[in-house]
Formats: C-alpha cells, structure tokens, sequence
C-alpha cells in the first residue's frame, strides 16, 4: 500500500508541535518554513547543542525527507566564552571521556567553532568524541576530521555481521536495505519508512568492527 503523503501546512505543524515537546528545544527561539517536504529552520539559539536538539526533533517527524538547519548560535551573555577556554574545555572533556582515545585527538577553536583531528580504531571512539562536546557552553559548531583506521577485516564478515545487526534490529524488514562492503567502506541502498530507520542502519554499520566509512544511500518512501 502506497503511503499518503503529508501537505506541507501538516508537516509545519508536526514540526512546530515536536519543537514544543522536546525539553531541550525552547521552540519559541525556532522558525520553522516547508517547501515540498523540505524544512528549513531559523532563529537564534544559546547553544551548539540545542541547535542540534532542533534538528534531531524536526527528523523525528514523519513526512520530513530533507532539512536546512539555518540556525544561529549565540552565546549569552556580555562576557562570551573565549576559545582558549573552549579548548581547555574540550580537553578535559575528551580526557574525561571513558569511550575517547584523547591522547589520539587534538582540537582547534576559532571562533567557537570547533575542529577534531586524529586518527582511531573504531567509528563509535570518533562519534564518542564528537559527542563529549556538543553540550560545552560556547561551542558553535564542529568539524570532525578524526580518521577511522580500523583493523583489516574480510569484507565477507563485515557484511554478514552488518546484517545481523540489521535484522536483530528489525531494520531490513522484507530485505528492503542492500549491504555492500568493500575496504571498509559500506555502501547502504534501498528504501526506508522514516529518517530514525535511515539513521539507525547507518549506527549498526558504524558500530561494526572493521568499518571505516558509511555511504548511507538509503532513500526515504515519500
């Protein structure tokens, strides 16, 4: 059975309700525009995270296949947080970070924007370290360039371990996601119902052992 498409007034107004559920969004801060299923959102926020709060919780809604997240990040305040010590910040964090390699990873801020370096073992130690600061006051954004070099795994393994993964997860339900492996680098296609079952194939494959990047290609049923 085909699914019915949402007008773009029911997608504004799932958004604007998602926005007002979500405790980390104050969605009065949050303007929110559709244009044919794609939603852009404006405004000004206090906080890299929240900003990321938004974005998360207009995905959450059904009926939304693209976004443009326009908002900006301004940091309260007359005295604003300086980038020297966001940096101190950041290493701390890192360090404090069970999950994070920190002797591995090295940071530059300017501007409050943040850039990683490094190179790790496992895709969730770089995703580890990209979330240990999302949440530091001052922060306006994040580059990550850690390199994942995993070790050498037989692309076969990988695969069928990825899979697994997927149908444990009940995510290739009908075997709707195709799998393909090479150099550790995985290629996801086919169709998904919603962005979290998009988002949550591309998590199964990070995760495994042996991957170093994810091609996520999965398209979402309109």
């Amino acid at each position: 059975m085909a699914s019915i498409r949402k007008s773009d007034s029911q997608i504004h107004q799932d958004v604007l309700r998602e926005l007002k559920w979500d405790p980390r969004v104050e969605e009065t801060e949050v303007g929110v525009e559709v244009d044919n299923g794609v939603v852009t959102l404006t405004g000004n926020v206090s906080s890299w995270a929240k900003k990321l709060a938004a974005q998360e919780a207009a995905h959450r809604v059904y009926g939304v296949l693209d976004l443009a997240n326009d908002i900006v990040v301004k940091a309260p305040g007359s005295m604003p947080v300086t980038d020297t010590e966001i940096a101190q910040a950041v290493r701390r964090t890192l360090e404090w970070d069970v999950f994070v390699p920190h002797e591995r990873i090295t940071s530059t801020v300017s501007n409050g924007w943040v850039t990683l370096a490094g190179t790790v073992d496992l895709w969730n130690e770089r995703e580890a370290a990209e979330r240990a600061i999302r949440n530091l006051q001052g922060v306006r954004g994040l580059t990550s360039n850690i390199t994942v070099t995993p070790p050498k795994a037989s692309s076969l393994e990988v695969r069928r371990t990825i899979e697994e993964a997927l149908e444990r997860r009940a995510e290739r339900e009908a075997k709707k996601i195709q799998v393909d492996v090479s150099d550790g680098t995985v290629t996801l296609t086919g169709t998904v119902q919603s962005w979290q079952e998009k988002e949550a194939a591309a998590w199964a494959a990070r995760y495994t052992p042996g991957v170093r990047s994810v091609d996520n290609q999965l398209r979402i049923a309109a």
